[in-house]
């Protein structure tokens, strides 16, 4: 299976990785999953790109799918991450979270992921009041 990695120079919900350790986790992703890694694309840091991942959605004929640092890289607006992951679905295609060792290929898997993400952005929010 041939997966294109996906990096992000910016943060995201509050977390900040270097673009090195993020490739180093998903190589390691790869290989003990036996998946051949793509190098990966960076999302630009301009706030709310989609632009690289819509980018390799376009490419996904060519690939089996997506692997990703962590599911908190995707988009923070619900309705665009909606739209990104019902295309790669639509397209029988699938993408990875390396961090969390957890994949989408269906509907169920993303409500379940969705699920994850929701309650770390609840978190993030209640951490913010806290702040204040």
């Amino acid at each position: 299976m041939k997966l294109k990695g996906y990096i992000t120079s910016k943060s995201f919900l509050g977390e900040r990785v270097p673009q090195h350790i993020q490739n180093i986790i998903i190589r390691d992703y790869c290989d003990k999953n036996k998946y051949d890694f793509l190098l990966s694309a960076t999302e630009y840091s301009i706030p709310e790109s989609t632009l690289m991942i819509k980018q390799i959605i376009s490419e996904l004929d060519l690939i089996d799918g997506i692997v990703a640092y962590s599911i908190f890289q995707l988009p923070e607006n619900l309705e665009v991450r909606f739209d990104l992951i019902h295309k790669i679905i639509g397209l029988r295609k699938q993408i990875h979270f390396a961090c969390e060792n957890m994949k989408i290929t269906n509907d169920n898997e993303f409500a379940k992921i969705e699920n994850i993400w929701q309650i770390k952005q609840i978190m993030n929010f209640e951490n913010l009041k806290g702040d204040k």
